[in-house]
């Protein structure tokens, strides 16, 4: 039998285990990247790890999501960034010159390589036929000291793409439809792999638009081959020499398949509050709108910007509409300067953004009270944008420029003949805002603001734990639920301690004081809880507030190994109904922790205040049991040292 191109790049980069699904699995890892919302934390732990270099072939941190400047703390953040960068063997993207998935696209991806990011959607580099996946600051600072990276191996779904699109239609209406057909659970514990005729026609920044949103899938990752498309895009890019051809072979398995035909697809958005609630602009009908924000690291390519330029062209945004747009790079913004289609940007009355996160992670434009806003983004969480009450929408960059001079949500196949639009020859080349690590690091002053503070480290995991339930919540809990994304917070991603005072207050304001009165305790969670972002503060904040563990009836894979690896003992109800015979306030407690977490998968969680037994269940791997003995990661790593 045949290897798929997920089997065939683990393959190559294989350290233990077997390529049996659902086995624990160790790889090698090519390339990392962190951004400044995460990076903080993760050099505060590749430092704690105490390697003088990376062993990576290249790592890159970038400057991206706290790029607004209203104090000190970001300023601070980045320089700390920047001078640990250079000192360690870290490549530093300047603040301005882009997105990193959009930068590490351009510039640095490589076919058939594997990336490990501290960003949930490090998976665009699958656009490129890379293995890149997103995974908490522990996992890549680990990476980066040439440590595997651990993961279950994932089964593999097929989605075969036939036919063309329609003029109009766009990648973001495709990975749409499959959020549709699969929900934001359907690649949990898998690998979204593309394939099929329809390829043909896709360019490398529609399949990252593709890859980058298979993160909302709660996928592993998502790849598409390395092809003569690739080639083509490596090419303009002046990288030829990185391509290699990457194909499945022709007799591979795969666990599911799904096919989609291109041409039956019609623009797609995702209604509040969540990517998977997906319906046809025609069905959702012309509601009014008030914001439309273009751009983030899923729509921000030259391509959709061109696009955009085109539509807007020669007119004017309707008044009752604030039209921000971003830029995914300093390349994309060059070119559009150049060639005149930024000016046709400002003359319809767009408002332009750095070349920056910015909207994304509610880091300015947040809509007005009750506003319906439209955005080419990826996340459409209740309150993400900065306004718990704003309706947002996720669409395509043709549908929210159309929507932006019509007033309304508009199909953009009213507009008559769609833009032509073709992918340069030659993109404009230019690395000066990407600063190269000190040849040797030994004399570099790494830079420490007054606003990072030493991360939480957990203790060796005790004979019993006991506590109270501080909190219950419902299915499809979000990191953004955990720790609260937002202008307001994020300048102090490198500082735990005051984060933890906002810890889950979106669900309950008075969580982190019942927290601290009872000296922490138990979360008890529905179903996928932890999805989205990869910021590993949402298991820190709960560290930090001393929660000892967290009952779920099911996680996201990424907070799940999160909590893992800061010591908290993720647990899932072996019987879901027993979720409902939980209430907030009862004392639990697992007795004989140690032995019963090295005995087995299965425990019993003893509910003192009613007396009854709760059997729950761990899906730790015997390394990732040793690793909650040692009390987390950066203990477990400091053992084997």
């Amino acid at each position: 039998m045949g290897l798929n191109l997920a089997q065939k790049i683990i393959k190559d980069h294989l350290i233990s285990g077997e390529m049996t699904a659902g086995s624990e699995i160790s790889i090698r890892i090519d390339q990392t990247l962190t951004q400044d919302s995460t990076g903080t934390m993760a050099y505060l732990q590749f430092e704690a790890i105490g390697m003088p270099r990376v062993k990576t072939k290249k790592s890159v941190a970038y400057i991206d999501h706290n790029t607004l400047q209203a104090g000190f703390e970001n300023a601070d953040d980045h320089k700390y960034i920047q001078t640990v960068a250079s000192k360690h063997g870290v490549y530093f993207s300047r603040p301005g010159n882009g997105i990193c998935h959009q930068v590490q696209l351009e510039r640095f991806g490589v076919p058939g390589m594997t990336l490990l990011g501290s960003d949930s959607h490090t998976p665009t580099g699958g656009g490129i036929g890379m293995l890149a996946i997103g995974a908490g600051g522990l996992d890549v600072a680990v990476a980066m000291g040439g440590g595997p990276y651990y993961m279950t191996m994932p089964k593999v779904c097929k989605v075969t793409l036939n036919g063309k699109l329609r003029p109009w239609v766009s990648a973001k209406d495709i990975i749409l439809e499959v959020l549709r057909q699969l929900t934001v659970k359907g690649g949990v514990g898998k690998v979204i792999e593309y394939q099929g005729e329809g390829l043909a026609s896709l360019t490398v920044p529609e399949r990252a638009t593709i890859t980058n949103m298979g993160a909302e899938l709660g996928a592993t990752t998502s790849i598409f081959p390395s092809d003569e498309m690739t080639r083509e895009f490596l090419k303009a890019q002046g990288r030829q020499s990185d391509w290699i051809e990457l194909l499945p072979d022709a007799d591979a398995a795969y666990d599911q398949e799904l096919t989609i035909d291109l041409g039956c697809l019609e623009p797609l958005a995702a209604k509040p509050h969540s990517p998977d609630n997906v319906a046809s602009v025609n069905e959702i009908g012309s509601i009014k709108v008030d914001q439309v924000a273009i751009g983030s690291c899923t729509n921000s390519s030259y391509m959709d910007m061109i696009k955009v330029a085109q539509i807007l062209k020669g007119k004017t945004v309707h008044p009752d509409v604030s039209l921000v747009i971003a830029p995914g790079s300093k390349q994309v913004l060059n070119m559009l300067a150049k060639e005149g289609a930024l000016a046709d940007m400002v003359a319809a009355g767009a408002r332009i953004l750095e070349s920056a996160c910015g909207p994304c992670i509610g880091m300015g434009q947040a809509p007005a009270t009750d506003a319906v806003s439209l955005r080419t983004f990826n996340r459409n969480f209740e309150g993400r944008s900065g306004t718990k009450s704003a309706k947002v929408y996720l669409v395509s960059p043709e549908t929210a420029a159309a929507s932006a001079l019509a007033g309304v949500l508009t199909d953009p196949r009213a507009l008559g003949e769609a833009p032509s639009v073709k992918m340069p020859d030659s993109f404009i080349i230019n690395d000066n805002m990407v600063v190269a690590p000190a040849p040797e690091g030994t004399d570099v002053e790494v830079v420490r603001g007054p606003n990072i503070k030493p991360f939480p480290l957990n203790s060796e995991l005790p004979e019993q734990i006991g506590g109270a339930v501080l909190i219950k919540v419902g299915d499809n809990i979000t990191t953004d639920h955990i720790m609260p994304s937002n202008a307001k917070l994020l300048p102090f991603r490198s500082n735990i301690p005051y984060l933890a005072e906002y810890c889950l207050t979106p669900c309950d304001p008075e969580f982190p004081k019942r927290a601290k009165e009872n000296g922490g305790g138990f979360i008890i969670g529905g179903s996928n809880y932890g999805q989205g972002s990869s910021r590993e503060h949402a298991a820190l904040a709960p560290l930090q507030l001393g929660i000892k563990g967290v009952v779920a009836k099911s996680f996201a894979r990424i907070h799940m190994a999160n909590l893992i690896n800061s010591g908290i003992l993720p647990m899932t109800f072996v019987n879901e109904e027993d979720y409902d015979r939980i209430k907030e306030g009862d004392a639990l407690v697992l007795e004989n922790a140690r032995e019963q977490i090295k005995a087995g998968k299965e425990l019993a969680l003893r509910n003192r205040t009613t007396g009854s037994l709760i059997k729950v269940q761990t899906a730790l791997s015997s390394r990732q049991v040793d690793i909650m003995l040692a009390g987390g990661l950066l203990n477990y790593t400091k053992k084997q040292a």
